[in-house]
């Protein structure tokens, strides 16, 4: 059960670089009177999924770990 904690926590972590990527890539940069503007065209809801798929991935490796 450890190993599928790690496997988790580790494909959570591939998935949150890969979707963090991906949203920094499609936001626009406006400059404006001397002021910087970012807009995000990107729907952030796969970094969140990733991020709670390497949390549970962690949690699961512990709670197997102290057994």
């Amino acid at each position: 059960m450890k190993k599928l904690g790690y496997i988790i926590a580790i494909g959570g972590l591939i998935g949150l670089i890969y979707t963090g990527i991906n949203y920094a890539n499609s936001t626009e940069h406006v400059s404006a009177l001397g002021v910087d503007v970012t807009v995000s065209q990107g729907d952030p809801t796969a970094m969140i999924i990733s991020g709670i798929v390497l949390v549970a991935g962690i949690l699961i490796a512990f709670a197997a770990k102290n057994k």
